[in-house]
């Protein structure tokens, strides 16, 4: 298949968040990732794959259609510096009913791409459903889809606003993860409830702070002020679901 100049457009639009907005589309690469996405239900709208990555097509369900493209189109089209040679257009998932909010994760305001995609995939891996995003970059975007590697097909994602998240996050309590003066994870009881993380810079909002029921803070041994956010905030749903 030939990909036309404005087909490669539409389909770099979608590294946007405007351009998935428009569309209600976005990109995923790899085929980990992609057949993530195909076994949770997700059909994709789009399927590329490279001319000379003919590996990846046996991995492909024979039920989902696909189209082979040259090297150069791939490397048009890949929002990576190396593409992994297949790549999926999906249409962005529903917003699920605020009823089904459950234990997880609150990423408040969290700006890097990695580090939302490693939390979302920890957060998966240790057996957490809901993630409630707050401002912070999206989650579709193609670095933070990637990071998850295919996490973000196995979660619920919720787009609010921190009033919002109070409103309905019915008898669910907000543990806090701070660098200090918090109670130690196994004070808590983090399976009833939403792990709060904030801003790799400035943390979680004084306001918002306030309004949470606990604080927790990893104990550290040392002169290390603090841990990565996303290394942090992934011990903590370890130790959580541990207990």
């Amino acid at each position: 298949m030939t990909l036309t100049a404005q087909m490669i457009k539409n389909i770099r639009a979608l590294q946007t968040v405007k351009g998935r907005k428009a569309s209600g589309l976005f990109l995923a690469e790899g085929i980990r990732t992609i057949l993530s996405f195909i076994e949770a239900g997700h059909k994709p709208v789009e399927l590329y794959i490279a001319d000379k990555k003919p590996y990846l097509v046996s991995q492909i369900p024979s039920h989902v259609p696909f189209d082979r493209i040259s090297e150069s189109h791939m490397e048009s089209i890949s929002a990576s510096t190396t593409p992994s040679g297949i790549l999926g257009i999906f249409k962005l998932p529903t917003e699920p009913d605020p009823s089904t909010l459950s234990a997880g994760l609150v990423l408040a305001q969290v700006s890097d791409p990695g580090n939302m995609g490693t939390l979302i995939r920890s957060a998966a891996a240790f057996g957490y459903k809901s993630i409630v995003v707050i401002e912070g970059c999206d989650p579709y975007s193609p670095k933070v889809v990637q990071s998850t590697a295919g996490s973000l097909a196995h979660v619920d994602l919720f787009h609010w606003t921190w009033n919002e998240l109070f409103e309905n996050k019915q008898e669910l309590s907000l543990c806090a993860l701070v660098a200090r003066d918090g109670k130690s994870p196994e004070e808590l009881d983090l399976k009833k409830s939403l792990l709060v993380v904030g801003n790799e810079a400035h943390g979680i909002p004084g306001g918002w702070l306030e309004d949470c029921d606990t604080l927790l803070t990893l104990p550290m041994a040392g002169n290390v002020e603090s841990l990565n956010a996303a290394v942090a905030g992934s011990i903590a749903l370890f130790i959580g679901s541990q207990k």
